[in-house]
């Protein structure tokens, strides 16, 4: 049976170019995340929203306890999907020029001197940056214009970055201590925030039983670069049915402050942005894409609803005052659309 209803594309007036193309692509994100599976256990929501991320262009922001394989998640993905790695560990005394490289003074031969650029670790495909808000200002200016423009500058010298590049950061919820905050612009950037959490009884038995004997299992190549950015063009060429567009509009817009009667519109001090819309267009035809099916619907946008709006909000403080979060603001803006 054909993984993509060639029916359902002809009723969004897709060719049969495109149809082929997503009977393809569903075939290789299907062994993606096999092969994934070995390696990562009982985090299938994580590493679905991870792989929505990449496929739709975007960077995400993992939000999770230490010891839960975000760490491994990402270098798992690295592997899987064909790409170039790097880690980097955040720290307060992290400099700019530790992420994007510096000019080096070197004598050649004949005793000529000159400068040469040497690249930091952002010049890679999928960057790992490892409790980014333990670094300063500064550090996370310089590698939110990596993540906005996808070059950087150095000495006035403009050096663009590889494609595809991603960035899939990482933040630990609970200390705070000696960290700094992700200023709104740079939380804006990330696609999503995909929280990470315990695993359920089966999956940690499993985790226990397979990583700590003599052989550990090791994921290994699906795809490449070339491949990955061929069904990034995919997803944006995937149809979207009026009836989604209205959802997406409808969803971001009532989680402004004002722009609803519902009781608990009174709590946001502030909401998200047209990028809000955009990622959600993104990351649904993504997810369709990733289930099999060759157009979103309503049920993908509510879906993606909490990840996708949820560091792009803030609440009062009679919010926090009445124990009301950004979990249950979202949820009755959900309610009211779905």
């Amino acid at each position: 049976m054909s993984a993509v209803d060639p029916k359902a594309g002809r009723e969004a007036g897709n060719s049969k170019a495109v149809i082929e193309a997503a009977e393809t692509a569903v075939a290789d994100i299907a062994k993606a995340r096999k092969e994934t599976a070995k390696v990562i256990f009982g985090q299938e929501t994580v590493v679905e929203r991870a792989m929505v991320t990449i496929l739709s262009g975007g960077h995400g922001l993992l939000v999770g306890l230490p010891g839960l394989a975000k760490t491994k998640l990402v270098d798992t993905l690295g592997t899987v999907l064909g790409i170039q790695a790097a880690r980097v560990q955040f720290t307060p005394d992290l400099m700019p020029s530790d992420i994007l490289g510096s000019e080096i003074l070197q004598q050649d031969d004949d005793g000529k001197r000159s400068f040469r650029f040497a690249k930091g670790p952002v010049f890679t495909q999928l960057l790992m940056a490892d409790e980014i808000n333990r670094a300063s200002p500064r550090t996370q200016a310089a590698l939110l214009q990596a993540m906005q423009e996808y070059h950087v500058t150095i000495a006035g010298q403009r050096y663009d970055l590889p494609a595809p590049f991603h960035v899939l950061a990482t933040q630990n919820p609970l200390e705070q201590e000696g960290t700094y905050p992700l200023p709104e612009a740079q939380l804006d950037r990330f696609l999503m925030q995909i929280d990470v959490h315990y695993p359920d009884m089966e999956s940690e038995r499993r985790i226990l039983l397979e990583t700590t004997g003599a052989k550990e299992a090791a994921a290994k190549p699906v795809l490449n670069a070339k491949r990955l950015q061929e069904m990034q063009a995919l997803v944006r060429r995937i149809p979207v049915g009026e009836s989604v567009v209205n959802a997406i509009l409808e969803l971001v817009r009532s989680a402004r402050p004002g722009a609803s009667d519902r009781p608990m519109n009174k709590y946001i001090s502030w909401g998200p942005g047209p990028r809000a819309s955009q990622a959600l267009m993104l990351t649904a035809r993504a997810r369709a894409l990733l289930d099999g099916r060759l157009s979103p619907s309503v049920d993908d946008v509510l879906a993606l609803a909490e990840p996708v709006l949820q560091h792009r909000m803030q609440l009062s403080f009679s919010a926090r005052a009445e124990k009301v979060s950004v979990r249950d603001v979202i949820a009755d803006i959900r309610s009211a659309i779905g």
